[in-house]
């Protein structure tokens, strides 16, 4: 689906401008582990703002992850499929857990998912590449977590 919005987007804006694509362009594929890095970073945000109960900042990096994890699968399809499907469980529950303002099931289905990505890599013989829940000490980081009107004083 998202390669199916990336592709009408570029019809769209070369229909737009008149512009015509070299007949040789290729269309760009991210590199596998930029995709990570992105999923990674995701992961990361979407547990700072569920465990500062920003659920909206928490529902838009599960979509963020989400769209990494459908974006590895599709431009990576020596992936397993299994591997794709096993995250879909993990990230729905996610999602009930954001919708419903339930920290305790939110740190419980981020274990679950983050089980899911060293599965993965375990599978794909890239057991070294291990992911953790992060610590309860946030990252030197620019990004308040807080929801709005709940920032922490300086």
């Amino acid at each position: 689906m998202a390669l199916a919005i990336l592709a009408s987007v570029g019809t769209s804006a070369t229909a737009q401008s008149d512009f015509e694509p070299s007949p040789t362009v290729r269309q760009y594929a991210p590199r596998l582990v930029e995709i990570m890095n992105a999923a990674q970073l995701q992961h990361l945000k979407l547990w700072f703002a569920g465990k500062s109960k920003n659920w909206e900042l928490a529902a838009f990096e599960l979509r963020q992850l989400t769209d990494s994890l459908a974006q590895a699968a599709v431009f990576y399809p020596g992936i397993p499929v299994s591997n794709v499907t096993t995250m879909k469980d993990p990230l729905l529950s996610i999602a009930d857990a954001i919708d419903a303002g339930d920290g305790r099931r939110f740190t419980a289905s981020m274990r679950a998912l983050t089980d899911g990505c060293n599965a993965c890599h375990t599978s794909l013989e890239r057991s070294f590449i291990a992911i953790g829940l992060p610590t309860d000490q946030p990252p030197p980081a620019n990004q308040i977590f807080a929801p709005a009107g709940k920032a922490p004083k300086k």
